[in-house]
């Protein structure tokens, strides 16, 4: 399964527009995230042997954090709102299907007090979690530090804001939602709460990784 049963042209059109947009975006939602849930997304599908739109999926990881750099705290909303007013991207969906992608984008943020309300919505959701602990350390202090830039925290700072931050995530009871917990998120999973078990360790892989960045 893959890009070759997307419309060539909706692919064409993000890529080039809509992908290109998240160049500014806050540490850790850059593209290269945006890429991974859209690879994530498409794996699932077919691992779990979801009977979807695949064009659906594919616009709905693209535009999920669109509107990051704008407003952290409701990027989900901003972004959802973000697609409705895409004016090209009406031409490849009827109105139901825009109202789907749309709910599906506010419906992939983790801390979500609800269930997402559909099967698109959980893909999304479940295909924006970390699978490499590493990458989420290093994702998670880019982010702190753009987050906090102002503040001019030290490094000690910022990676204990993250400690905080994946603790809550991550750990035991996190708040994380997982529709789709395939091998790989578990093994993520496993390593992720070994560290934040152990904060000695969290600190040292954060400060080693952190020297890359």
């Amino acid at each position: 399964m893959g890009d070759k049963m997307i419309n060539k042209e909706l692919k064409n059109y993000i890529d080039n527009y809509v992908l290109t947009t998240y160049k500014d975006n806050i540490g850790g939602h850059g593209c290269d995230h945006i890429r991974q849930v859209i690879d994530r997304s498409l794996e699932i599908v077919k691992e779990f042997k979801l009977e979807v739109n695949l064009d659906m999926v594919y616009t709905i990881a693209a535009f999920h954090d669109i509107s990051y750099k704008e407003n952290p705290d409701r990027h989900e909303e901003l972004s959802a709102l973000y697609f409705m007013n895409d004016e090209s991207i009406k031409n490849f969906f009827t109105e139901e299907e825009r109202q789907i992608i749309y709910e599906a984008i506010i419906d992939h943020r983790a801390s979500l007090e609800y269930e997402a309300r559909s099967v698109y919505g959980k893909i999304v959701s479940s295909a924006d979690r970390e699978i490499s602990a590493d990458n989420m350390l290093k994702r998670s202090y880019t982010f702190q530090r753009d987050k906090h830039s102002q503040e001019n925290p030290t490094q000690d700072e910022i990676i204990e804001y993250s400690y905080k931050k994946l603790s809550s995530k991550y750990g035991k009871g996190g708040y994380a939602k997982m529709y789709y917990p395939d091998k790989k998120y578990l093994e993520f999973l496993n390593d992720m709460q070994s560290l934040i078990e152990d904060k000695n360790k969290f600190i040292e892989r954060e400060k080693e990784l952190a020297k890359n960045l």
